[in-house]
């Protein structure tokens, strides 16, 4: 009944992303290796995460698009909600990994040469930019892809860090200030990838919707003159774009079945209209001896 627009996803932009982070990566090995630099390993490795975190992304969106089936009735929507939940969890283990190799920087400075540093560092930050303008979009409306924006965002945030360490360590020879910037960055990254476990994580234990008042909910559904009393409410999401309601309906009067839809219509646009419930399922009863609590 839902004809609310929500914004698709591009899958050819995310593929864009993934193959402007496979010449990252690669660049920034061999960079690495050429110049003795941690920092640019380091840094690979987190544009390699990135890549396994775009695929996973890419084919999640593609899983979560299948029609659904007799097996599978639900079809794979909640592709993307499990890949959202690993790819934060993975940056949180990145930062911590960050951290402790941080660290040991800081009480172990390394001399490196600076200027494979600066060049693959500024390459970095122009690819990721571009990567990051590319699915700006779809992160608003897209757990999986906020994901694996995120991800995007903090490399470009890496890399200006890699480059200013390196201006840094190439003018005055100040080498702990690269350990000491990744740090910050790696709260950063541990901040606003919890964000993304916690409401994932509601979404996959089927949580009420935090921006739902249930209270309001159960309010509008006994304002309607033919129904008495609402119970047994489940409400819940399914992904991200969208909530599912159930329960059971009391009406005052042993109303025709024709009769019922035509009640069920109309609260059913209210509650799209209101709270955004793209799906419903109601019980129809009338003097029904049943548990008569709210939340059973």
């Amino acid at each position: 009944m839902s004809n609310h627009h929500h914004h698709e996803v591009s899958g050819k932009n995310l593929f864009i992303t993934i193959i402007l982070n496979i010449i990252i990566t690669l660049s920034q090995i061999v960079g690495g290796i050429m110049s003795g630099s941690l920092a640019l390993l380091s840094d690979a490795m987190h544009n390699f995460s990135d890549v396994l975190a775009l695929l996973i992304a890419y084919f999640a969106n593609r899983l979560s698009s299948r029609p659904n089936t007799s097996a599978k009735t639900f079809g794979y929507k909640r592709a993307e909600i499990l890949a959202a939940l690993f790819n934060a969890s993975v940056l949180i283990g990145i930062a911590i990994f960050l951290i402790i190799e941080a660290f040991h920087k800081l009480y172990h400075p390394e001399a490196i040469d600076s200027l494979w540093v600066i060049g693959l560092g500024l390459l970095s930050i122009v690819l990721n930019s571009i990567s990051v303008l590319l699915v700006k979009n779809d992160a608003h409306d897209n757990m999986n892809i906020k994901a694996a924006y995120l991800h995007l965002l903090t490399d470009v945030m890496t890399s200006v860090a890699v480059v200013g360490g390196g201006i840094l360590m190439y003018y005055f020879g100040l080498f702990w200030i690269d350990p000491l910037i990744s740090i910050l960055i790696a709260l950063y990254l541990i901040w606003a990838s919890f964000g993304l476990v916690k409401e994932s994580s509601a979404i996959l234990m089927q949580f009420s919707p935090s921006e739902i008042d249930v209270a309001e909910l159960i309010k509008v559904i006994e304002e309607e003159d033919d129904i008495i009393n609402v119970h047994h409410i489940h409400l819940w999401k399914l992904d991200d774009k969208h909530i599912h309601l159930e329960a059971h309906l009391d009406f005052k009067k042993d109303l025709s079945l024709s009769e019922s839809n035509a009640v069920i219509d109309t609260l059913e646009l209210k509650l799209h209209d209101t709270f955004d419930i793209q799906h419903t399922t109601f019980q129809c009863e009338f003097q029904r001896d049943d548990n008569k609590n709210k939340i059973v």
